[in-house]
């Protein structure tokens, strides 16, 4: 018998302060969740890689957590 999926729990992510004045490895953060510009929401899975890149900007993002079923 086939196993059931379980629910992907997603990450919305929205970009609430700009990242000028910030070091590069911050910015290259930004851009690797997918944010090009302010007030920008993204949708992403929740992973552990996702959560540390989340844990270096968390000054600049805002988050909230989602669960698909």
């Amino acid at each position: 018998m086939p196993k059931k999926k379980e629910a992907l729990k997603k990450v919305r992510i929205t970009l609430v302060k700009s990242a000028i004045g910030y070091s590069e490895t911050h910015k290259a953060t930004i851009r690797a969740l997918g944010l090009r510009r302010m007030n920008q929401t993204v949708e992403q899975v929740d992973s552990p890689v996702i959560r540390g890149m989340l844990m270096k900007v968390n000054h600049l993002v805002k988050i909230e957590e989602q669960e698909v079923k």
